[in-house]
């Protein structure tokens, strides 16, 4: 039994046989697999490398006479669009704010009320006014009317109580003075006597010259003084009108209300404006219909425009849109820093797409010269898309390849870059050539 035990043994050579051959056969198919990827891998490159450069292109049309090209840009500038006129609306006196009748965006008509402040104060001014008006008016009529007739009637009665008076102290007086000589009375009695004589001559004078002025009525200085109070007052009348009616702000202009500053109840002042106090001013507004593009223009280009030079205006929000433009003012004085001029262009025929500060593009334009008359062989030239002119050279389609064709170019105009040399119409134009595109390259057309 022990030496069978002793003769049993695994069998170890058979099984590292078998293993080994496993690895060789998973080695040769790791290596087969690697090989094949790499392959694949080199064709697709191959394939990338070699493939066809997709491209648009667009057929060059037949030669066209100078004229019938389009107007030449000149020159083409960018700028701003800008309203003509921008008006803050301030309020001409203090005031809170009571009502308010527009927003940001409305439009509103010359006259149209936009705000309203509170108006007690004012209104007590008015009145007071009138009450002080009407009260010189009465004053006035009493002076012109003069004195009625009781009170000239009551005049002649003093005057005749007075002269009544006066000739019973002439009496008096008289026999005080038989008396006096008679050494009846003494002579202080005589001197009593004369001095009520006198004093009811004094009164006669005094209640006849009443009289007189009462019958002659006002004097021309008491006419003249009344008339200039009254004239006083009535100013006084009208501003405090003017003051009432201020309260009321209207549009003074037809437009838009770009931004409106204040809020119902809020403080408005005519005088210092603080951050955080009373406002200045009530809305922004402006007329859209009055557009403009402010430029500004470099000093070496400047000579390059005339006055009311045309121009076409395109947009950044809007590109297809364009807008025919003229130059309307130039700025009197330079830009010494920028080196510049600036220039505003008016926007002749302006539309709801257009807004302040937004980018605008002018490129202006001069008419194309005109073929003199009887001219045989008036010179030909082509135009293309701008962007299918690379400096000197263009790429034309021949046999699926893009073949670089130098070319001589004679501006633009406001249809595109004029060829006058290089292209004879009919090519197959590649319009925005892939900056990388060789010459020969393959290419493929776009459909």
């Amino acid at each position: 039994m022990e030496l069978e035990l002793r003769n049993l043994k695994i069998d170890r050579t058979a099984r590292r046989e078998k293993e080994s051959k496993s690895r060789s056969v998973l080695n040769l198919i790791a290596i087969a697999v690697l090989i094949t990827l790499a392959a694949i891998g080199a064709l697709i490159l191959y394939k990338k490398l070699n493939a066809a450069t997709v491209v648009q292109v667009v057929q060059v049309q037949s030669p066209v006479s100078v004229s019938a090209a389009g107007e030449q840009v000149v020159l083409s500038a960018t700028g701003y669009i800008i309203a003509a006129h921008k008006i803050e609306v301030a309020s001409k006196v203090n005031g809170r704010v009571a009502w308010i009748g527009v927003d940001k965006g409305d439009k509103v008509k010359a006259g149209q009320t936009l705000v309203r402040l509170e108006d007690d104060e004012y209104r007590a001014q008015v009145t007071q006014q009138r009450g002080q008006m009407a009260n010189l008016k009465g004053r006035e009529l009493e002076i012109k009317n003069g004195s009625r007739p009781e009170e000239i009637e009551k005049a002649r009665y003093d005057v005749s109580q007075a002269k009544a008076d006066l000739d019973n102290a002439k009496v008096s007086l008289d026999r005080t003075k038989q008396l006096v000589a008679d050494g009846v009375f003494a002579k202080q009695t005589l001197d009593d006597a004369q001095a009520k004589y006198d004093g009811a001559v004094a009164k006669v004078a005094s209640l006849q010259r009443l009289l007189d002025l009462a019958v002659l009525g006002p004097r021309k200085e008491q006419t003249t003084q009344i008339g200039g109070q009254i004239e006083q007052a009535r100013g006084a009348l009208d501003y405090a009108e003017t003051q009432l009616g201020n309260t009321i702000i209207r549009a003074p202009i037809r437009g838009t209300i770009l931004d409106r500053n204040v809020e119902r109840g809020e403080f408005i002042t005519t005088g210092f404006v603080g951050d955080k106090g009373a406002k200045g001013y009530i809305v922004t507004m402006a007329d859209l219909n009055d557009l403009q593009v402010e430029l500004d223009i470099s000093q070496n280009d400047f000579p390059k425009l005339g006055p009311s030079q045309k121009g076409v205006i395109t947009t950044d929000a809007y590109p297809d849109k364009k807008y025919q433009g003229a130059i309307e003012q130039v700025s009197p004085e330079a830009d010494r820093a920028k080196a510049t001029v600036q220039v505003k262009v008016k926007v002749l025929k302006p539309d709801e797409f257009l807004r302040p500060d937004m980018n605008a593009t002018v490129q202006f334009i001069n008419d194309a010269p005109k073929e003199a008359a009887g001219t045989t062989e008036a010179k030909r030239v082509v135009v293309v898309p701008p962007g299918a002119v690379q400096g000197d050279h263009v790429f034309v389609v021949v046999k699926n390849k893009a073949i670089k064709r130098a070319v001589t170019t004679g501006g633009s105009s406001d249809k595109g870059v004029i060829v006058s040399s290089g292209l004879i119409g009919g090519e197959d134009l590649i319009v925005s050539p892939p900056v990388d595109l060789k010459d020969g390259q393959k290419v493929e057309v776009k459909q």
